[in-house]
């Protein structure tokens, strides 16, 4: 069963800017008139009224981090309070909590082990979902009659998130538990993009056969997984959706809170995609700088092609960055114009422009994070990255055709 109520409208940022509106605004009609019109989202968390009804005199237990909020002021979202602490003053029986990659608080590393525990401010138990263990267990769900998903997501295969979806759902259909997932926009969900996962490859960084951008929603993939049938066995998971208010995925979303550690920012999660392939080759990401997946490079690269020069230490987001201490050449894509498909370029140049090509790849790494091996074999033999992207158009083109089953947004 899915539980919809969607209003569709124009999606906007909080608080909304004048160049997105004219987009969608024709004369006579002024931008100033079309701001007065125009309904900023509301996520799924802020519907209180759709989702407390499900929840009362239940055993709830939640799956959430630090996006897991309810906005108090709709126009700028800056203000805030935590999901479990809203649902607790309301008197919601919380049993526990699941936490996801960097954990419930969103302070771990990437691939850092969340260890489990217990949330100093509710007392909570804490059973982690990046530890030993992806999936809950029957044991942890044995004592739960409904689990709550509220996680924000960046619409990238590899961004771990949509895995452990997949691992939550997976238990709980098994358990005839059912799911309640709060949507919340895609930042990247203006295009769809990448290799497409190849079953011999999947991995926790990647489950699904999907391009690697995938442009849905977190209530839209629930609907894919169901519908795909890709839990195993027959399964199928109960899910109830609380949608988006006033959301299409055609204009941009700006997150109130970062999603991730190395995540910071606007540009971080738009460069996200194209960068991220870097994580399996001797380039750093960023990581180690306040300017994680902004900015690029390597002592290997060579200094006469790269003039930008930076040292990645340890910090909040990478406790043992890659070339810690060590000046890379590369480069800074700040102040880039924002992408709206992923760029292939950064990624092969650097290649060809390597002191040493023999170690640039991690192989096992690039292929999990890439889903395919024949990335790195056709970088190797010189394709362009215009010549890669065109053998991706069948398997993108497929891929459309069963997103569209789908959609809950324009």
């Amino acid at each position: 069963m899915i539980f919809i109520s969607c209003v569709n409208g124009i999606k906007s940022n909080s608080p909304t800017s004048s160049l997105e509106i004219k987009k969608h605004i024709s004369p006579p009609y002024s931008i100033q008139d079309t701001i007065k019109t125009v309904k900023p989202i509301v996520v799924g968390a802020n519907i209180t009224s759709m989702y407390i009804p499900f929840l009362e005199n239940k055993k709830v237990a939640i799956v959430g981090n630090q996006t897991s909020v309810i906005f108090r002021d709709s126009i700028t979202n800056q203000n805030y309070v935590h999901l479990v602490d809203s649902l607790l003053s309301r008197n919601i029986k919380i049993k526990k909590v699941f936490a996801p990659e960097h954990g419930f608080r969103g302070k771990a590393d990437a691939g850092e082990l969340v260890a489990n525990g217990k949330d100093i401010k509710t007392g909570l138990p804490i059973i982690s979902l990046y530890g030993k263990d992806k999936k809950p267990s029957k044991e942890a769900l044995s004592n739960i009659d409904i689990v709550v998903f509220d996680i924000q997501d960046v619409g990238v295969r590899f961004y771990t998130y949509i895995s452990t979806l997949h691992y939550v759902m997976q238990a709980c259909a098994e358990n005839n538990i059912p799911v309640l997932i709060l949507d919340r926009p895609n930042p990247n969900a203006h295009y769809i993009d990448g290799p497409t996962l190849e079953p011999e490859h999947s991995s926790f960084v990647g489950v699904h056969p999907i391009p690697l951008v995938h442009a849905m929603t977190i209530g839209e993939y629930a609907k894919m997984i169901n519908g795909e049938g890709w839990l195993g066995a027959k399964l199928k998971c109960e899910i109830q959706i609380i949608p988006v208010k006033n959301y299409t995925h055609n204009i941009s979303y700006s997150l109130p809170i970062r999603p991730s550690p190395n995540l910071p920012n606007d540009t971080s999660i738009n460069l996200y995609p194209s960068l991220g392939f870097l994580e399996g080759t001797t380039i750093n990401a960023g990581r180690g700088t306040e300017m994680q997946f902004q900015i690029f490079g390597s002592p290997d690269l060579s200094i006469k092609k790269y003039d930008y020069a930076y040292t990645p230490k340890p910090n909040f987001g990478s406790k043992h960055p890659k070339h810690e201490g060590k000046t890379c050449y590369g480069k800074d894509l700040r102040n880039i114009k924002p992408l709206d498909s992923i760029n292939l370029e950064w990624l092969v140049n650097a290649y060809n422009n390597s002191n040493t090509k023999e170690k640039f790849f991690n192989t096992e790494s690039f292929t999990i994070h890439a889903g395919t091996k024949k990335l790195e074999q056709q970088i190797k033999q010189g394709l362009s990255p215009q010549e890669i992207k065109s053998t991706w158009h069948k398997d993108l083109q497929k891929f459309k055709t069963i997103r569209k089953k789908y959609l809950l947004y324009n």
